[in-house]
């Protein structure tokens, strides 16, 4: 069987009606959960070349079946691909298509990766703030959050920290729900290894916020209200 076929072989069509109406999204669904998911592309990783998966990853996303999407992503979710720019730039024309957060949030991880390995790409990552597609600003937060869990950052990874809160500090105005939770995700993660990074931004940027994610963001801040 080709891969998309081993996928839809374990189609469960209740599961799947349950997963459109939970997901909402309009495109086709399997009913296949992640960790069935992951069993199949952790297999493909092993048996294909890195040439191939990429191919097999854009194949994949193209049908537009959520689980072949996430497979997708999977398939590029790795710390360690060499030479990796084809995968960097398959992940990139991915992000227009973001319209739901599982999907987004895969590819998402996948992307996070490719940003670690070369931080010089959050040139990239930075015109997506201030793109009308919602998703394709979330995409900016959710990438970046390999930012905010390192106890002892270096000095280019404070900046990288300093730079992206700048982002979420352009983005803390925007109503949308998504946005508002991203802003709180980032600040909250951060508030676990720079607590005052994370207050220093509540201080300024806080009252922006809507108070749902206000209160997300200081979650561990039991100083801040």
């Amino acid at each position: 069987m080709t891969p998309l076929e081993e996928l839809q072989a374990l189609a469960d069509p209740a599961k799947a009606a349950e997963m459109q109406s939970y997901h909402k999204a309009p495109r086709p669904y399997l009913g296949v959960p992640v960790p069935q998911i992951e069993e199949l592309t952790d297999r493909w990783r092993g048996e294909m070349s890195l040439d191939d998966r990429i191919a097999l990853a854009a194949d994949l996303w193209r049908t537009n079946i959520h689980e072949a999407r996430i497979a997708a992503a999977k398939l590029l979710t790795q710390a360690r691909i060499r030479p990796d720019q084809a995968a960097w730039e398959l992940i990139v024309s991915w992000v227009p298509d973001f319209d739901a957060w599982a999907i987004a949030d895969h590819a998402s991880i996948a992307g996070q990766k490719r940003l670690v390995a070369d931080p010089s790409r959050l040139d990239t990552v930075e015109t997506w703030v201030t793109s009308p597609h919602m998703w394709t600003c979330r995409a900016a937060l959710v990438m970046t959050l390999p930012w905010t869990k390192q106890n002892f950052p270096k000095e280019q990874d404070l900046a990288i920290r300093a730079r992206v809160l700048g982002w979420c500090a352009t983005l803390a105005p925007d109503r949308d729900w998504f946005i508002q939770k991203a802003v709180a995700w980032w600040v909250r993660d951060l508030s676990k290894h720079d607590a005052k990074a994370a207050r220093d931004f509540l201080a300024v940027h806080g009252a922006t916020l809507k108070p749902f994610a206000r209160k997300e963001a200081a979650r561990h801040l039991t100083d801040v209200q």
